[in-house]
């Protein structure tokens, strides 16, 4: 099973992923797909998403915690990886003069 979670998406993105999953919720798609079929809509999900789209992809694997996930844009959640779990680190929010702690747009495998 593969999950996807997008916020601030493109509905050309939303439209795209619905051919291949069910939209539970509006921007929460769930289905069921080969590895290579997960990593090509990936690929379009990086593609498609504005500088403002968040994307989570999450899928079962052969691991301690049983799942693997990648993440695309800039959110306060961070992963972080902890003697070999990931777990997930709140970043502060923004300050009252307006600087951001944000560390910008990075993918992270696993």
């Amino acid at each position: 099973m593969t999950i996807y979670s997008l916020e601030r998406s493109p509905q050309k993105l939303r439209g795209m992923l619905s051919r291949y999953c069910l939209e539970v919720r509006a921007g929460l798609f769930v289905g069921r797909l080969d590895a290579r079929m997960r990593e090509l809509l990936w690929e379009k999900v990086e593609q498609l998403a504005t500088e403002k789209t968040s994307a989570v992809m999450i899928w079962r694997a052969m691991n301690e915690q049983g799942y693997e996930f990648r993440t695309f844009g800039s959110d306060r959640r961070m992963p972080v990886l902890v003697d070999g779990i990931w777990l997930v680190q709140k970043q502060p929010s923004k300050t009252k003069v307006g600087h951001s702690t944000d560390h910008g747009n990075e993918a992270t495998e696993k």
